[in-house]
């Protein structure tokens, strides 16, 4: 009886190893499982930081892009703004000589060859974008006049208007090179 008592016991204990061994590795395919779904979930972390990354690193690289064309676009319309405001005193010299040969008519060849001069250098300037600004009897605007004197005004109307252009202003494409240096009425 003992023999049988100690079969059944064995019996029972073989069972209760194999299922104590069921359910290690059923638990030990759950740990499996659980490790891949959290490698997946870390790959595709992993995964959405590099698109990010890299979407980013795109986008820096578009703005770098167009802030380059746009620079050099820069470059091209105002490169000669320089050479331009180097000459506008030559400009200004030429209107003077053309206002002091109007006062004078002994020298009306001499007149008419600066004024050819005058003109020929305009027409270059102008097509390289220079633009005079109008100032004499327009509202006095900090934007495009610099005032340098003030003048009582003749009558509430010409309060604040530009009275007289002392020298001429120019915009080289649409900037302002030079401002107008203006009288303004107050």
């Amino acid at each position: 009886m003992k023999a049988e008592e100690n079969k059944i016991e064995e019996n029972e204990n073989v069972n209760a190893n194999e299922t104590m061994s069921t359910e290690n590795t059923d638990t030990s395919n759950l740990e499996k499982e659980e490790n891949e779904v959290d490698q997946k979930q870390e790959m595709g972390e992993k995964l959405a930081a590099l698109n990010d990354k890299y979407l980013r690193l795109y986008s820096e690289f578009e703005n770098y892009r167009k802030r380059t064309n746009q620079e050099k676009a820069d470059l091209l319309k105002y490169g000669s703004e320089e050479m331009i405001k180097s000459i506008l005193p030559v400009v200004d010299d030429y209107e003077r000589a053309i206002q002091a040969f109007g006062e004078n008519e002994d020298n009306a060849a001499l007149k008419e060859g600066v004024v050819l001069i005058y003109n020929k250098l305009m027409n270059i300037l102008q097509q390289k974008g220079l633009k005079a600004i109008n100032a004499k009897g327009e509202k006095f605007d900090e934007n495009l006049h610099e005032a340098v004197a003030q003048f009582p005004a003749a009558n509430e109307e010409d309060k604040g208007n530009v009275v007289d252009e002392v020298l001429k202003g120019y915009y080289l494409n649409d900037k302002v090179i030079r401002y107008s240096k203006v009288v303004v009425a107050i």
